[in-house]
């Protein structure tokens, strides 16, 4: 099986060479996937870089050049929901995006690219089976919808007028609908794992870089967990 593992930042990346041993680096466009074999796997882990465009272009250089069988997506968000508590895990089951506003060019909802899902669902059995690994670790994490933006949420304000829009989203980052995006059109499943770092509001700044590589190392070690079970 081949499975990339991509997260957006250097130091997220760096707690998944605590636990694999790199053999080489590839080049798939702009960007280097290193490569590793656990357990009879083949595992390339890669950085998105930040924002939807970055994203996009990451994995679709990936997904055209291997034939990936799997894709995680892990890294932080912000919370978007008063029950959603800085530490918590989100397994998005859907992801939209917040700052799409297409209402007025025809058939099209809050947050949907014209010619595309409304929402990018993420219904699949490789899902169902991390989520019930999961389950079976005790592991708590929540489930539902999470918005993606070009902007970092740092204020009420911006907070308050994404949940006008999606009142059931959980959490908000910048690259999970470009991901599933692109999931969705190579007919790959993606599992998505975010760990929220702040709250959204006026204290994000402040709270993620002391919170970022907490929750990084969190979801790390559940995705090195699961990969080295799979066979």
């Amino acid at each position: 099986m081949k499975i990339a593992i991509i997260v957006p930042m250097e130091i997220e990346a760096a707690y998944y060479r605590n636990n694999f041993n790199s053999e080489d680096k590839k080049m798939f466009g702009t960007t280097a996937f290193e490569h590793f074999s656990v357990n009879g796997n083949d595992i390339y882990l890669g950085l998105s870089g930040i924002g939807k465009v970055q994203a996009a272009m990451n994995l679709s250089s990936l997904l055209s050049n291997e034939d990936i069988d799997l894709i995680f997506m892990t890294g932080s968000a912000g919370s978007m929901d008063e029950s959603v508590y800085k530490e918590d895990l989100i397994l998005p089951n859907s992801f939209t995006y917040h700052d799409a506003h297409n209402t007025a060019a025809g058939d099209y909802v809050e947050g949907q690219i014209p010619q595309e899902p409304a929402r990018f669902e993420l219904n699949s059995p490789q899902r169902d089976k991390f989520a019930q690994y999961l389950k079976d670790q005790n592991i708590d994490f929540r489930e539902g919808l999470v918005v993606t933006g070009d902007s970092f949420i740092a204020s009420s304000k911006q907070k308050e007028e994404i949940k006008k829009n999606f009142p059931d989203a959980l959490g908000v980052e910048m690259e999970g609908a470009a991901f599933a995006q692109v999931a969705y059109h190579f007919n790959k499943p993606l599992i998505a794992m975010r760990a929220i770092s702040d709250n959204g509001d006026e204290n994000a700044d402040e709270d993620f870089d002391s919170f970022v590589k907490k929750v990084g190392a969190k979801a790390a070690k559940l995705i090195c967990n699961y990969v080295e079970e799979l066979k």
